[in-house]
């Protein structure tokens, strides 16, 4: 297993976010917002001082945490169901487009992974949906595939594929290579799942990327964000499984928590050194 972060969970300034990481000694990022902007919408330029940036700090990219199929299946045109992280909206029609941007970045970055999403929740997962929703991810694969990369589905609460259970079965239908899973334990908790074991159990075989942030449900069902270590997912249990596994691609701390009355880098250095402590446990 190989440490990454997701650099806008420390700071949308990308040469900040790299020298707070490199003080934790993780050397690859994940790239989704820098500067402000979601990096599919990066012009030519800053994608290129963003590589001269990742150059100079000494990092790789381990993903492309692209906003791919955050839109409605349909037509749509309500506002979207969850985050974006600065993504401009798009519909179904735009996405051929992003996909093939999006490609074009990872080849810029050195990268193979590329993230992608399930469409936002409307409604049930009805045969019907899972049906479309298989339907468009086999043609996203299929150029994939083409271009040598590898789209890895992050199973996502206000999606509708939200549990490990629910994305591997997708998975499973489309069966490509160039298709896998990210894995997220703590959107796994926020769609009702056990992530681990039981989530993981269901979506081991597809594992390619993992991202990493803890969550506790309230008395009221509730759930919410906390820093990792002191929430209710086993991720000891869970970083044991992946080594023993042989999992070897990247875990990407994805913070989404900052302590009352402090920011995200803050949330994100507490983070990162439980992180560490993890890791060197579970090896």
């Amino acid at each position: 297993m190989k440490l990454s972060v997701i650099t806008d969970e420390i700071s949308a300034d990308l040469a900040h976010a790299l020298d707070v990481m490199r003080e934790y000694d993780v050397r690859a990022a994940e790239l989704r917002s820098l500067w402000g902007r979601n990096v599919a919408d990066l012009t030519d330029e800053q994608a290129k001082k963003a590589l001269g940036i990742l150059r100079e700090k000494g990092m790789v990219v381990s993903c492309i945490a692209s906003p791919l199929f955050k839109c409605d299946l349909g037509d749509g045109g309500q506002p979207g169901a969850g985050r974006r992280h600065e993504a401009l909206e798009r519909t179904l029609a735009d996405q051929p487009a992003v996909l093939d941007r999006c490609i074009a970045l990872a080849e810029l970055f050195g990268t193979k992974l590329i993230r992608v999403f399930s469409f936002w929740k409307r409604g049930e997962l009805t045969l019907s949906v899972e049906a479309r929703i298989v339907r468009e991810l086999s043609w996203a694969a299929q150029i994939a595939g083409q271009r040598e990369v590898v789209l890895v589905l992050e199973n996502e609460h206000a999606c509708y594929l939200g549990t490990g259970k629910e994305t591997a079965r997708v998975l499973k239908e489309i069966n490509s290579p160039h298709l896998r899973a990210a894995w997220d334990p703590g959107n796994a908790f926020f769609a009702g799942e056990n992530p681990f074991p039981d989530g993981y159990e269901a979506i081991r075989d597809y594992v390619e990327h993992v991202h990493v942030k803890d969550a506790v449900r309230l008395d009221g069902g509730e759930c919410r964000f906390v820093a990792l270590g002191d929430g209710q997912i086993d991720y000891p249990g869970q970083f044991r499984a992946l080594m023993e596994a042989g999992y070897e691609g990247w875990c990407s701390l994805e913070t989404h928590y900052a302590p009352y009355g402090s920011d995200a880098e803050t949330g994100s250095r507490l983070c990162l050194g439980a992180l560490k402590a993890m890791f060197s446990s579970a090896v």
